[in-house]
């Protein structure tokens, strides 16, 4: 969204932990001693885990990320199992799917330890427990106005989408939840690459606590609200929830990340001191340190959405630049100039007729998505 390291600084780089990490983000302040930025997720689902270690050294430049290379990363629960995972790229741990995963009433200990040349520098997490987090109830969405439709003009629409859920356990009393979304794409124009699919996480934090509530039960909680400004609304849409249990500590990580962005402005604007992490140096303990180790119970809902939405933006509207007549060479074809509509001669000694873009995207839906249908996706019938 998006893992709960991210600590104050660098790393809403990462936003939430490894279903959804949203974009990088380092911002400028003005220390210069490198920092270790931690960012990991594990849930109880079959999956491969990830633990993405960095350096946030140097400050003030936000595209950039030292990777920490060469560690020894282990995972150990509370019976005494220990899990060590592999560096499948720089700085990136993973675990084998097939040997480990999390188990909701187990407690984990992530365990770091990155050599410094006349050893290692141990890093260590506090023990989390993963707590049970109930299904998603219904995810559903409604249909919102932008603008009224008058006589004159037409009208836009947006779409809120919203989930409810509830714990008849009352075990799970603190929520988060990212989404990853895919709509389908399909041009204008009778190219080879006509319809793709595009997938995009989500990059906020959302998070809601039913502690302070009579009973465990969250009603019409917004998940996402998509606009007119973007074309997801075009065709088909797709949204997959996922919906994490957490302890309070993290729960209280995250508020403080929340509340801040909201009053500071912006994310640029938080420094490393504002939010402890749940990692710390072992030789030594004041040492700051970004980013959160998140151990959560997942559980998941899909929905599609095929319906008419008014005002939708439409990024294809310009794309014909040119129209050529006859059979000859067109100069920079597939280099700076695309074809849109290749007509043979017709009747009437009617030319060939080829109509161009110097837009890529309008001719080749694979410059933003895949010509690949994912496997989850359903077509109309």
């Amino acid at each position: 969204m998006r893992t709960n390291q991210l600590l104050p600084v660098v790393l809403l780089m990462c936003l939430l932990p490894v279903t959804g990490c949203i974009k990088q983000f380092i911002p400028e302040i003005t220390e210069q001693k490198e920092l270790l930025v931690v960012q990991g997720l594990i849930t109880d689902q079959p999956e491969t885990y990830t633990i993405k270690l960095s350096k946030s050294l140097p400050f003030g430049e936000k595209t950039v990320v030292i990777p920490v290379e060469g560690c020894s990363v282990q995972i150990s629960d509370d019976q005494g199992h220990n899990y060590s995972l592999n560096e499948s790229s720089p700085g990136i741990y993973i675990t084998d799917s097939t040997i480990f995963k999390g188990e909701t009433g187990r407690t984990y200990t992530l365990d770091i330890f990155e050599s410094n040349g006349n050893g290692f520098i141990h890093y260590k997490s506090y023990p989390a427990v993963m707590r049970p987090v109930p299904p998603v109830d219904s995810i559903y969405y409604e249909k919102t106005i932008i603008k009224e439709k008058t006589a004159s003009s037409r009208g836009i629409n947006g779409c809120r989408i919203y989930l409810d859920t509830h714990d008849p356990e009352d075990s799970c009393k603190f929520y988060r939840w990212d989404f990853s979304e895919t709509w389908k794409l399909r041009l204008l124009f009778p190219v080879p690459n006509m319809t793709c699919w595009i997938s995009d996480n989500s990059d906020t934090i959302n998070i809601k606590s039913t502690a302070a509530f009579g009973e465990a039960r969250i009603i019409r909680h917004q998940v996402n609200y998509i606009s007119n400004i973007s074309d997801r609304l075009k065709t088909e849409y797709s949204i997959l929830l996922n919906q994490y249990s957490m302890n309070e500590d993290e729960y209280n990580y995250w508020e403080k990340v929340q509340n801040l962005t909201s009053q500071v402005g912006g994310l640029s604007d938080i420094v490393p001191s504002s939010i402890p992490s749940n990692i710390y140096r072992i030789d030594d303990p004041g040492e700051p340190i970004l980013g959160y180790f998140s151990v959560s119970a997942k559980s998941s809902k899909r929905i599609f959405i095929k319906d008419a939405f008014e005002g939708i933006i439409d990024p294809y509207k310009n794309c014909i630049t040119d129209t050529v007549y006859g059979d000859g060479n067109i100069k920079n074809l597939d280099i700076s100039v695309w074809i849109l509509i290749d007509q043979l001669p017709g009747g009437f000694g009617s030319p060939r007729m080829r109509v161009l873009t110097d837009t890529k995207g309008c001719a080749d839906c694979t410059v933003r998505g895949t010509n690949k249908k994912p496997d989850f996706w359903i077509d109309e019938k």
